[in-house]
C-alpha cells in the first residue's frame, strides 16, 4: 500500500474530527460565549453549508493547479480555521474559524479522490479512494469519544488545538509522501471540467449520493431518541453505542471499496437493497435493545460501504476531467445529510414519532436504490459501464474510452 494514502486518511481524520467532535462539545462552547443551543448549532450547520460551497467553488478555483501543493494548501486552510477556533474569543470569531476549516471539506476529498486512485494500479482504484476515507471513519470510532473526552476534562479548545496538531502532521505526510510523479499537473481547464457535468451519468451519479447518504443519515440524525425513548437505553450509554456505529462505518467503507474494485454499479445496487433491508428492519425492532445494537453496526456498515462506489463512479463517467466532479460528489454527500435530517425532522414534528426518521430514511434510501437501477441500466445500453476487473487508467495519466464496460 502507497504510504501517501496514510497522509490522506490522516487528512481525512483531521477533518472528519473536525466536523463530528463539535456535537458532543456544543454545550460547553455556547456556555462560553453566552449564547442559546440554537445559536451554536451554526457551529454545525455554517461548516456543512460551507462544505458544499467550497466543494464546488474552490475546486473549481483550483482545478488548473498540480494536485499535490493544492492538497498542501488545503491543509494549511484546514489548520488556520481550526486555529482561529481554539484561540476564538467571541461567537463570530469562532464562526469564522469553523467556516474556514469547511472551505477545505469538499476540494481536499475530491481532489485527494484523484490522487489517490492515481496512486495504485487499475484494479485498486476503489480500495485507495476506501483507504483514504478510512481516516473519516476512524474520526467517528475513535476521534469524536476522545475529543470529547478531551473537550469536556481540559476545555474545549484542546479538542481544537489537538486537530490543529493532526492537520499539520497530516501536511507533513502529504508533503513527505505524495509523489510528484504521480499527482502531476492538472491538464484540465475549468471549461472542459464543467463539460464533464454534461454526462447524464454524472447526474444520476451525484442524485444516487444525495438520496444514498440522506437515507443513512435521515436515520442517524435523531438516532439519540431513538435509543432513549424507543429502545431504552440510558443517555449516558448513548456516546458508546454510537462507536458500534462508527465500527459499521469502518468495516463497510473497506468492503465497500473491495467489492467497488469489481464491479461498481452491481455493488452500489446490492449495497443500497441492503440498506433498505436494515433501515425497515431497525424501524420495526426498535423497541429490542438487541436487536438495536445489530441494526446500528449494519446501518453504519451498509451506509458508508457505498462511498468508495459512489466516488469512484462519478469520476469515471467524468474522465476526461474528474476533478470538480469529484468535489462535487462531495458536497453531495452533505447535501444528502442535510435532506435527511431535514424529513427526518419533519415526521417527528408531524408527531409520527421517534422511529418514523428510520422509515423515512428507508423511503429515500428505496429512491436512491431505483435511480441506481435505471443508471445502471442505461450505462449497460450505452457501453459506459465498468468493471472493476478490468483496466481502468488513472484520470490524470491515461483517458479512458468512454465506452469502456461498469457491470
Amino acid at each position: 500500500m502507497p504510504a501517501g494514502l496514510i497522509a490522506l486518511a490522516l487528512g481525512g481524520f483531521g477533518i472528519g474530527l473536525t466536523e463530528f467532535v463539535i456535537m458532543g462539545l456544543l454545550p460547553e462552547i455556547a456556555t462560553d460565549f453566552g449564547v442559546s443551543e440554537a445559536a451554536a448549532g451554526w457551529f454545525i450547520t455554517g461548516y456543512a453549508l460551507s462544505v458544499v460551497v467550497g466543494a464546488l467553488l474552490v475546486t473549481a478555483a483550483v482545478t488548473r493547479l498540480p494536485r499535490k501543493p493544492v492538497l498542501i494548501g488545503l491543509l494549511v486552510l484546514f489548520i488556520a480555521g481550526n486555529f482561529l477556533s481554539a484561540v476564538a474569543d467571541s461567537y463570530q470569531a469562532m464562526l469564522t474559524g469553523r467556516i474556514v476549516a469547511a472551505l477545505c471539506h469538499g476540494a481536499f476529498f475530491g481532489i485527494g479522490s484523484v490522487v489517490a486512485a492515481g496512486l495504485v494500479p487499475s484494479h485498486k482504484k476503489a480500495g485507495a479512494i476506501a483507504i483514504m476515507f478510512t481516516g473519516l471513519t476512524a474520526a467517528n470510532v475513535l476521534g469524536v469519544p476522545f475529543g470529547t473526552f478531551l473537550g469536556q476534562n481540559l476545555g474545549w479548545r484542546s479538542t481544537f488545538w489537538a486537530i490543529t496538531i493532526i492537520g499539520a502532521a497530516a501536511l507533513a505526510g502529504i508533503a513527505l509522501l505524495i509523489p510528484r510523479t504521480k499527482d502531476g499537473a492538472a491538464t484540465s481547464s475549468l471549461r472542459s471540467e464543467l463539460g464533464a457535468f454534461a454526462s447524464g451519468q454524472v447526474w444520476l451519479s451525484l442524485i444516487v449520493t444525495i438520496l444514498g447518504f440522506g437515507g443513512m443519515f435521515g436515520a442517524f440524525t435523531y438516532i439519540a431518541f431513538t435509543l432513549t425513548d424507543v429502545s431504552g437505553f440510558d443517555p449516558h450509554a448513548v456516546p458508546w453505542l454510537l462507536i458500534l456505529f462508527g465500527a459499521g462505518l469502518f468495516v463497510g467503507n473497506i468492503a465497500g471499496g473491495k467489492a467497488a474494485d469489481k464491479s461498481i454499479d452491481k455493488t452500489l445496487v446490492i449495497i443500497l437493497a441492503g440498506l433498505v433491508l436494515v433501515l425497515v428492519f431497525f424501524a420495526l425492532t426498535a423497541a429490542s435493545p438487541v436487536a438495536t445494537l445489530f441494526s446500528l453496526a449494519l446501518m453504519g456498515g451498509f451506509g458508508f460501504a457505498t462511498v468508495p462506489g459512489l466516488q469512484m463512479r462519478v469520476m469515471h463517467f467524468a474522465t476526461t476531467a474528474p476533478t470538480l466532479a469529484s468535489g462535487a460528489n462531495i458536497g453531495a454527500f452533505n447535501l444528502g445529510n442535510a435532506l435527511g435530517a431535514w424529513l427526518g425532522g419533519v415526521t417527528i414534528t408531524m408527531g409520527l414519532g421517534y422511529t418514523s426518521p428510520i422509515w423515512a430514511g428507508a423511503g429515500i434510501t428505496v429512491a436512491a436504490l431505483l435511480v441506481m437501477i435505471a443508471a445502471a441500466a442505461a450505462a449497460r445500453r450505452g457501453g459506459g459501464a465498468h468493471t472493476g476487473s478490468e483496466p481502468q487508467a488513472a484520470p490524470d495519466v491515461a483517458r479512458e474510452p468512454e465506452g469502456a464496460p461498469l457491470t
